[in-house]
């Protein structure tokens, strides 16, 4: 059974967040050796949306870039894996270790109001601008 399979178990329907954690775990399980393209795939389709695999596939790169550089600093699987899956601290040169994990996972991944909608029933966007106004 794989570090993957332990922390994880098996999962029916998955949301936006749980599909990144997965992903992230994925990538980080893959650079430590253990390969499972076939859950990824499944991670992949558990998502509606284009923009949420394309949220899965950052999270997966992100996981596998970070396992990199840990392992650069760190020469333990095990380590690693705790470190940025589990949320175990484990001691590096601060140099340019990456501080992510399932509880920190790059800005870059989290939502966004920019793809929200506006309310349909907003009246906002007729009134006048505040310099026209009196």
């Amino acid at each position: 059974m794989s570090r993957y399979e332990r922390e994880y178990g098996p999962w029916d329907d998955l949301d936006r967040d749980e599909a990144t954690e997965r992903a992230y775990a994925i990538g980080v399980a893959e650079k430590l050796g253990e390969y499972n393209r076939e859950e990824l795939e499944a991670v992949y389709e558990a998502v509606e949306t284009s923009y949420d695999r394309s949220m899965v596939e950052l999270a997966y790169r992100e996981g596998r870039r970070e396992a990199t550089a840990v392992a650069e600093e760190v020469d333990d699987g095990a380590a690693v894996w705790a470190d940025l899956v589990e949320g175990e601290t484990i001691v590096v040169d601060p140099g340019d270790a990456p501080t992510g994990g399932r509880d920190g996972l790059p800005e870059a991944l989290d939502p966004t109001e920019l793809l929200d909608r506006q309310d349909v029933d907003s009246t906002g966007s007729l009134d006048l601008p505040d310099f026209l106004e009196k």
